[in-house]
Protein backbone atom coordinates (compact mmCIF):
# COMPACT_ATOMS: atom_id res chain seq x y z
CA UNK A 1 0.00 0.00 0.00
CA UNK A 2 1.38 3.39 -1.02
CA UNK A 3 0.27 6.20 1.26
CA UNK A 4 0.70 9.96 0.86
CA UNK A 5 0.52 12.16 3.95
CA UNK A 6 -0.53 15.80 3.78
CA UNK A 7 0.25 17.24 7.22
CA UNK A 8 2.05 20.48 8.11
CA UNK A 9 2.50 19.82 11.85
CA UNK A 10 5.74 17.87 12.26
CA UNK A 11 4.83 16.21 15.60
CA UNK A 12 1.49 15.04 14.18
CA UNK A 13 3.17 13.75 11.00
CA UNK A 14 5.78 11.81 12.99
CA UNK A 15 3.13 10.31 15.24
CA UNK A 16 1.00 9.32 12.25
CA UNK A 17 3.96 7.68 10.51
CA UNK A 18 4.80 5.76 13.69
CA UNK A 19 1.25 4.44 13.99
CA UNK A 20 1.17 3.47 10.31
CA UNK A 21 4.44 1.57 10.70
CA UNK A 22 2.93 -0.38 13.59
CA UNK A 23 -0.43 -1.01 11.90
CA UNK A 24 0.78 -1.58 8.34
CA UNK A 25 4.45 -2.67 8.32
CA UNK A 26 4.30 -3.33 4.58
CA UNK A 27 2.90 0.09 3.69
CA UNK A 28 5.12 2.73 2.12
CA UNK A 29 4.69 6.40 3.05
CA UNK A 30 5.72 7.98 -0.23
CA UNK A 31 5.99 11.52 1.06
CA UNK A 32 4.69 14.01 3.57
CA UNK A 33 3.40 17.22 1.97
CA UNK A 34 3.09 20.34 4.12
CA UNK A 35 1.22 22.84 1.94
CA UNK A 36 -1.37 23.21 -0.80
CA UNK A 37 1.15 24.55 -3.31
CA UNK A 38 3.63 21.72 -2.75
CA UNK A 39 0.84 19.15 -2.94
CA UNK A 40 -0.31 20.43 -6.33
CA UNK A 41 3.29 20.20 -7.58
CA UNK A 42 3.66 16.70 -6.16
CA UNK A 43 0.56 15.40 -7.93
CA UNK A 44 1.73 16.96 -11.18
CA UNK A 45 4.89 14.85 -11.13
CA UNK A 46 3.82 11.62 -9.41
CA UNK A 47 1.29 8.83 -9.80
CA UNK A 48 -1.61 8.74 -7.40
CA UNK A 49 -0.99 6.74 -4.21
CA UNK A 50 -3.35 4.03 -3.01
CA UNK A 51 -4.48 6.19 -0.11
CA UNK A 52 -4.16 9.80 1.01
CA UNK A 53 -4.30 10.88 4.65
CA UNK A 54 -4.69 14.63 4.72
CA UNK A 55 -5.04 17.27 7.41
CA UNK A 56 -7.67 19.85 6.61
CA UNK A 57 -6.04 23.07 7.75
CA UNK A 58 -2.60 23.61 6.25
CA UNK A 59 -0.23 26.56 6.55
CA UNK A 60 -1.49 28.10 3.30
CA UNK A 61 -5.20 27.27 3.58
CA UNK A 62 -7.67 24.38 3.59
CA UNK A 63 -6.52 21.19 1.88
CA UNK A 64 -9.81 21.06 -0.04
CA UNK A 65 -8.18 23.59 -2.37
CA UNK A 66 -5.89 20.79 -3.58
CA UNK A 67 -8.91 18.90 -4.88
CA UNK A 68 -10.10 21.96 -6.73
CA UNK A 69 -6.76 22.17 -8.54
CA UNK A 70 -6.06 18.46 -9.09
CA UNK A 71 -8.36 15.60 -10.07
CA UNK A 72 -7.85 12.93 -7.41
CA UNK A 73 -9.62 9.57 -7.66
CA UNK A 74 -7.98 7.61 -4.83
CA UNK A 75 -9.57 7.32 -1.37
CA UNK A 76 -8.87 10.09 1.13
CA UNK A 77 -8.98 10.03 4.92
CA UNK A 78 -9.13 13.55 6.32
CA UNK A 79 -7.83 14.47 9.77
CA UNK A 80 -9.11 17.46 11.68
CA UNK A 81 -9.20 19.09 15.09
CA UNK A 82 -12.79 20.19 14.47
CA UNK A 83 -15.61 18.34 16.18
CA UNK A 84 -18.47 16.45 14.54
CA UNK A 85 -20.72 19.51 14.32
CA UNK A 86 -18.30 21.12 11.86
CA UNK A 87 -17.91 18.10 9.62
CA UNK A 88 -21.45 17.08 8.72
CA UNK A 89 -20.48 17.67 5.09
CA UNK A 90 -18.21 14.63 5.27
CA UNK A 91 -21.16 12.36 5.95
CA UNK A 92 -22.94 13.72 2.91
CA UNK A 93 -19.91 12.99 0.75
CA UNK A 94 -19.08 9.63 2.40
CA UNK A 95 -15.56 10.72 3.32
CA UNK A 96 -13.70 9.13 6.22
CA UNK A 97 -12.24 11.44 8.82
CA UNK A 98 -10.25 11.20 12.04
CA UNK A 99 -10.43 13.70 14.86
CA UNK A 100 -7.15 14.95 16.30
CA UNK A 101 -5.36 13.86 18.36
CA UNK A 102 -5.63 10.70 16.28
CA UNK A 103 -6.04 7.47 18.22
CA UNK A 104 -4.32 4.34 16.96
CA UNK A 105 -7.52 2.29 17.11
CA UNK A 106 -9.43 4.83 15.03
CA UNK A 107 -6.67 4.91 12.42
CA UNK A 108 -6.75 1.11 12.28
CA UNK A 109 -10.51 1.16 11.76
CA UNK A 110 -10.24 3.71 8.95
CA UNK A 111 -7.59 1.66 7.15
CA UNK A 112 -9.68 -1.49 7.62
CA UNK A 113 -12.62 0.28 6.03
CA UNK A 114 -10.43 1.35 3.13
CA UNK A 115 -9.24 -2.23 2.61
CA UNK A 116 -12.76 -3.60 2.80
CA UNK A 117 -14.31 -1.25 0.30
CA UNK A 118 -11.49 -0.65 -2.17
CA UNK A 119 -13.81 1.64 -4.09
CA UNK A 120 -13.30 5.04 -5.65
CA UNK A 121 -15.02 7.59 -3.41
CA UNK A 122 -17.89 9.61 -4.84
CA UNK A 123 -17.22 13.02 -6.31
CA UNK A 124 -16.53 15.57 -3.60
CA UNK A 125 -18.56 18.74 -3.36
CA UNK A 126 -15.60 21.00 -2.60
CA UNK A 127 -17.69 24.16 -2.39
CA UNK A 128 -19.90 22.56 0.25
CA UNK A 129 -16.89 21.48 2.29
CA UNK A 130 -15.28 24.91 2.03
CA UNK A 131 -18.52 26.51 3.16
CA UNK A 132 -18.71 24.15 6.15
CA UNK A 133 -15.21 25.16 7.26
CA UNK A 134 -15.45 28.87 6.43
CA UNK A 135 -16.08 29.67 10.08
CA UNK A 136 -15.14 26.58 12.12
CA UNK A 137 -15.14 28.41 15.43
CA UNK A 138 -18.91 28.85 15.18
CA UNK A 139 -19.29 25.07 15.48
CA UNK A 140 -18.02 25.12 19.05
CA UNK A 141 -19.85 26.15 22.18
CA UNK A 142 -19.51 29.90 22.62
CA UNK A 143 -21.37 30.42 25.89
CA UNK A 144 -23.08 28.55 28.71
CA UNK A 145 -26.27 29.35 30.58
CA UNK A 146 -25.74 28.91 34.32
CA UNK A 147 -27.96 29.32 37.36
CA UNK A 148 -27.11 30.59 40.83
CA UNK A 149 -29.93 30.91 43.30
CA UNK A 150 -32.88 32.36 41.44
CA UNK A 151 -30.65 34.07 38.89
CA UNK A 152 -29.69 33.00 35.38
CA UNK A 153 -26.69 34.33 33.50
CA UNK A 154 -24.48 33.49 30.54
CA UNK A 155 -20.75 32.70 30.69
CA UNK A 156 -18.77 33.19 27.49
CA UNK A 157 -16.21 30.60 26.52
CA UNK A 158 -13.45 33.21 26.92
CA UNK A 159 -14.35 33.50 30.62
CA UNK A 160 -13.90 29.77 31.31
CA UNK A 161 -10.74 28.52 33.04
CA UNK A 162 -11.68 24.86 33.39
CA UNK A 163 -14.45 22.30 33.81
CA UNK A 164 -14.50 19.47 36.33
CA UNK A 165 -16.73 16.85 37.85
CA UNK A 166 -17.16 16.01 41.53
CA UNK A 167 -19.60 13.55 43.10
CA UNK A 168 -21.36 13.19 39.73
CA UNK A 169 -21.96 16.95 39.52
CA UNK A 170 -20.36 18.98 36.72
CA UNK A 171 -18.87 22.42 37.29
CA UNK A 172 -17.57 25.35 35.29
CA UNK A 173 -14.94 27.58 36.90
CA UNK A 174 -14.33 31.05 35.49
CA UNK A 175 -11.04 32.93 35.31
CA UNK A 176 -12.36 35.06 38.19
CA UNK A 177 -12.63 31.86 40.25
CA UNK A 178 -16.41 31.70 40.28
CA UNK A 179 -17.92 28.21 40.18
CA UNK A 180 -21.22 27.24 38.54
CA UNK A 181 -22.95 23.92 37.98
CA UNK A 182 -23.64 23.02 34.34
CA UNK A 183 -25.87 20.48 32.63
CA UNK A 184 -23.18 18.86 30.47
CA UNK A 185 -20.85 16.08 31.55
CA UNK A 186 -17.20 16.02 30.48
CA UNK A 187 -17.79 13.49 27.69
CA UNK A 188 -20.32 15.84 26.09
CA UNK A 189 -18.14 18.90 26.69
CA UNK A 190 -15.21 17.32 24.81
CA UNK A 191 -17.20 17.49 21.56
CA UNK A 192 -18.46 21.02 22.25
CA UNK A 193 -15.15 22.74 22.98
CA UNK A 194 -12.47 23.98 20.61
CA UNK A 195 -9.62 21.44 20.96
CA UNK A 196 -7.07 24.14 20.24
CA UNK A 197 -8.01 25.82 23.52
CA UNK A 198 -9.34 23.04 25.76
CA UNK A 199 -7.87 19.65 26.67
CA UNK A 200 -9.19 16.86 28.88
CA UNK A 201 -6.25 16.01 31.09
CA UNK A 202 -7.97 13.17 32.98
CA UNK A 203 -11.42 11.81 33.79
CA UNK A 204 -12.15 14.71 36.13
CA UNK A 205 -10.83 17.86 34.41
CA UNK A 206 -10.96 19.72 31.09
CA UNK A 207 -8.69 22.75 31.17
CA UNK A 208 -8.11 25.83 29.04
CA UNK A 209 -4.58 26.38 27.82
CA UNK A 210 -4.95 29.95 29.11
CA UNK A 211 -5.51 28.70 32.67
CA UNK A 212 -2.15 26.90 32.95
CA UNK A 213 0.09 28.66 35.46
CA UNK A 214 2.89 26.09 35.89
CA UNK A 215 3.73 22.52 34.86
CA UNK A 216 5.98 19.97 36.50
CA UNK A 217 7.28 16.55 35.50
CA UNK A 218 5.53 13.86 37.51
CA UNK A 219 5.91 10.10 37.91
CA UNK A 220 5.31 7.65 35.02
CA UNK A 221 5.76 10.39 32.37
CA UNK A 222 2.78 12.28 33.75
CA UNK A 223 2.54 16.05 34.08
CA UNK A 224 1.39 17.99 37.14
CA UNK A 225 -0.48 21.10 36.04
CA UNK A 226 -0.99 24.10 38.32
CA UNK A 227 -3.99 26.15 37.27
CA UNK A 228 -4.93 29.79 37.66
CA UNK A 229 -7.30 30.05 39.43
CA UNK A 230 -6.25 27.06 41.55
CA UNK A 231 -8.29 23.88 41.24
CA UNK A 232 -9.85 22.11 44.22
CA UNK A 233 -8.03 18.89 43.37
CA UNK A 234 -4.54 17.94 42.24
CA UNK A 235 -4.60 18.26 38.45
CA UNK A 236 -2.37 15.60 36.92
CA UNK A 237 -2.41 14.62 33.25
CA UNK A 238 -3.18 10.89 33.13
CA UNK A 239 -0.58 8.52 31.72
CA UNK A 240 -2.66 7.65 28.64
CA UNK A 241 -3.21 11.34 27.84
CA UNK A 242 0.32 12.64 28.49
CA UNK A 243 1.66 12.15 24.96
CA UNK A 244 -1.32 13.89 23.38
CA UNK A 245 -1.12 16.63 26.01
CA UNK A 246 2.47 17.41 25.01
CA UNK A 247 1.45 17.50 21.35
CA UNK A 248 -1.39 19.85 22.28
CA UNK A 249 1.10 22.14 24.02
CA UNK A 250 3.29 22.14 20.91
CA UNK A 251 5.95 19.76 22.19
CA UNK A 252 7.72 18.22 19.19
CA UNK A 253 8.99 15.18 21.07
Amino acid sequence: MKILLIEDEEPAAKRLQKMLAELEPGAVVEDNIVSISSAVKWFAGNELPDLIISDIQLSDGLSFEIFKAVEISCPVIFTTAYDQYAIEAFKVNSIDYLLKPIKKEELANAIAKYKKTKIVPPSIDINQLLKSFANPASAYKQRFVVRYGEHIKTITIEEVAFFYTEDKVNFLTTKENRRFTIDFNLDALESMLDPKTFFRINRQYIISINSIAEMFAYSKSRVLVKLNPPAKHETIVSTERSADFKLWLGDEK
